[in-house]
């Protein structure tokens, strides 16, 4: 087998006093790779750029040396795009990133390469916090060495991580990693690093972390600590936010979907448009459930002793909730299934999803329109929420993956435009009700979650435009002139044959 491509990817910037000892400092044990040195000069004022091609020269080095300039400056961040995408165009497996000013022992590298060499890890952070006290023993100053911790501690709970530290720039990437996120929308300046450990744990991406030790020099310090807090805690919470589904960006979009898993979360065990739809159908009774999913909802009905025919456009891979499945468009067939028979029709989270929302309905309306005896339990988005409102106050209006705002949403609406929606397609709205944010399945089930939910409920009571995150909507068809007409004819056939039964 080939052995392991490897690159040492040295940023560097006004090192010329430091950078030919850090090439020196590389230790020969990575001739079990094939190891080539980058170096990229991110537009110095100082000689860094000759001096590293002049100790390449004069030490006989054991690697294949390059050695690039950038005419403009990049910044920490830039810079590392440029070597990342050097090291994925020229076919890499493994990229180390190392620092010109010598901060960061060399002599560690074999032990950080080695779990990306063996596919085990897709990032390896060399940590200067797993030993204990050895960061300040080595000279990080207390203020940094404080700053460290409280940042970390700050990103680990939010991200529901444990690194000992996010902020070490010793690193080690699989390139088969990076091609997996979008890196190059990160920020060009230093909390770059910070941002591609996000997309890497969103990503689902193996990290480990290794002891090393801690050096503080001479070198000049480039960065602006309260500026680089503020944005490090701002793409953290960024990136949180949008697994809420409050908002999207594009760089934090990474996580890849279980193939195995549910298209669609159950909403089954709190107070949501799940639970309402289900408590809406008496037991026993025939369900068209359009847009059925995973069938969650028929499942629960089942139990029940409901009969369900499911409709979507994707079957499920387990059929057993449903007494009958279909797979049929809705934007091609608003009602594939004849309606005789059927007691109550289910239309959760479809509506705002479908091309022509008022086709769909004239079409389920002109069947339905027969069986007035149908029910109808529906529910959609409420673009009102508070929080879309004040994003919209403050210029944004961001879709997300998920949410009110989910990118495949074609339609919006509020408690108002719902209603008349169905109004003026021949139904009759007999409630909308509000239902509160989905705070289980953002926070899992927890105390603050169950707190949340009894606040939104208040909330709803208050103003249900306003606080309520999803509309319910409870409908029966009026009666189409030909149901009319045909029980015109019916009743008055019953009344002729009542008379001519009174006058013999």
């Amino acid at each position: 087998m080939s052995r392991p491509r490897v690159l040492i990817f040295i940023v560097a910037y006004n090192a010329e006093t430091t950078i030919a000892n850090v090439l020196s400092r590389i230790p020969e044990g990575l001739r079990d790779y094939d190891t080539e040195v980058l170096i990229i000069d991110d537009s110095s004022g100082d000689r860094t750029f000759h001096t590293a091609m002049e100790h390449g020269t004069e030490a006989a080095l054991p690697f294949k040396l390059t050695v690039l300039f950038n005419p403009v400056n990049q910044g920490y961040g830039g810079n590392q795009k440029i070597g990342f995408h050097y090291a994925i165009e020229n076919g890499f497996d493994a990229v180390a990133l190392l620092h010109g000013d010598g901060q960061y022992a060399p002599e560690r590298l074999p032990d950080l390469i080695a779990p990306v060499a063996a596919g085990e890890a897709d990032l390896v952070l060399g940590s200067r916090m797993l030993d204990r006290g050895g960061a300040l023993k080595g000279g990080m100053p207390l203020y940094k060495f404080v700053g460290n911790k409280i940042l970390t501690a700050f990103q680990n709970r939010l991200l529901g991580s444990a690194l000992s530290e996010f902020h070490t720039g010793y690193r080690v990437y699989a390139v088969r990693a990076l091609k997996a996120v979008p890196f190059s929308l990160n920020t060009n300046d230093f909390h770059f690093d910070t941002e591609i450990i996000i997309q890497l744990m969103l990503a689902g991406r193996p990290i480990t972390e290794l002891p090393i030790p801690t050096y503080y020099g001479n070198e000049i310090c480039y960065v602006d600590g309260p500026r680089y807090a503020k944005d490090v805690v701002k793409a953290t919470v960024l990136a949180r936010i949008q697994g809420w589904g409050l908002l999207y960006q594009r760089r934090f979009d990474v996580a890849r979907p279980d193939p195995a898993g549910p298209r669609y979360q159950p909403k089954l065990d709190f107070d949501s448009s799940h639970t309402a739809a289900a408590d809406d159908v008496a037991d026993g009774a025939a369900v068209l459930d359009l847009g059925c999913g995973d069938g969650h909802v028929a499942r629960v009905l089942r139990d029940r002793g409901c009969s369900v025919t499911g409709v979507d456009a994707v079957a499920p891979q387990d059929q057993s909730p449903f007494h009958r499945f279909m797979e049929a468009d809705l934007d091609e067939d608003a009602c594939p299934v004849p309606l005789d028979g059927i007691d109550h029709v289910l239309l959760l989270d479809v509506i705002e999803y479908l091309k022509d929302p008022d086709q769909f309905l004239d079409r389920l309306a002109a069947a339905a329109g027969l069986h007035p005896e149908l029910r109808l339990t529906v529910s959609a988005a409420n673009v009102a929420f508070f929080i879309p409102r004040l994003t919209l106050l403050l210029g944004g209006f961001n879709y997300s993956r998920r949410g009110i705002l989910e990118h495949g949403h074609k339609r919006l609406f509020t408690f108002g435009t719902l209603k008349t929606l169905f109004e003026q397609h021949g139904f009759q709205v007999h409630e909308t009700r509000g239902i509160p944010a989905p705070y289980p399945l953002a926070l899992g089930p927890t105390r603050w979650a169950s707190a949340l939910l009894a606040v939104n409920r208040w909330l709803i009571a208050l103003s249900k435009g306003a606080f309520s995150y999803q509309i319910m909507l409870r409908a029966s068809p009026r009666p189409s002139l030909s149901y009319l007409l045909r029980s015109a004819h019916e009743t008055a056939g019953r009344l002729a044959a009542g008379a001519e039964r009174k006058a013999s």
